[in-house]
């Protein structure tokens, strides 16, 4: 197996409980996006996600609550839009900021993740979550401020995480040879596509998952069990 180098992590399911993000983020910002939107539309950055929204779901024209309602629907079936992590990201800036939560990392996620960095290994992060939410998530988490351990972040602007040339992209934005960068991950597909891509791979089962019998990466249960090369 060849060194590792770099490692590259999805958060929900891998880092971070998907419940945190369905059961606290997800409602946070579809409660608060009709008054977001309201009062921020005039913002440069809410007009292009909002006019990127109405692109992808081919609307020529549309008024506010149209796209109010579109978006509120899109985050209902965790509809993995660009446009829609965008405008999350920034509806959860002001959760973040205003102390009404804090992101929820595993127990042994932070420790492990500064070991590794102070082993001298590269980290990065790649989530369907926008890249200013990545950050916000790692920079307010219950561990403390996570962010500075990453040395980038990556969202599907880079590409859709079940393809190949995602992680293509990826390798060469980081300058590392594949086979030097680990990716964890609790969706196979994910793991399969990089693993195309020359990637290692790590399954991640958080219980109440298991370890299926005939994993089709190798498998664990948190990042404590983790073996590096």
């Amino acid at each position: 197996m060849s060194e590792i180098r770099a490692i590259l992590t999805d958060i929900e399911g891998t880092t971070s409980s998907i419940d945190f993000v369905k059961d606290v983020l997800f409602p946070y910002a579809r409660t608060r996006l009709p008054a977001f939107i309201s009062t921020h539309a005039d913002h440069a950055d809410v007009q292009h996600w909002l006019h990127e929204a109405a692109k992808e779901a081919e609307l020529v024209s549309a008024s506010q609550q149209e796209l109010i309602d579109l978006l509120q629907h899109w985050i209902d079936v965790d509809r993995k839009s660009t446009a829609l992590k965008a405008l999350q990201g920034l509806i959860w800036q002001e959760g973040y900021v205003a102390g009404e939560f804090r992101a929820h990392v595993y127990p042994e996620v932070a420790a492990r993740l500064r070991q590794w960095r102070a082993d001298g290994i590269r980290l990065y992060v790649y989530s369907s979550g926008s890249v200013p939410a990545q950050q916000l998530f790692f920079g307010h988490s219950e561990a403390g401020d996570l962010a500075p351990l990453f040395a980038g972040w990556f969202d599907t602007e880079t590409g859709p995480k079940r393809l190949s040339t995602s992680y293509a992209r990826i390798a060469e934005a980081i300058g590392e040879q594949p086979q030097h960068i680990l990716f964890l991950s609790d969706v196979v597909e994910e793991l399969d596509a990089a693993r195309a891509a020359g990637f290692q791979t790590t399954l991640l089962a958080r219980p109440p998952m298991a370890c299926p019998a005939e994993a089709p990466h190798p498998c664990v249960t948190d990042f404590d069990a983790i073996v590096l090369g």
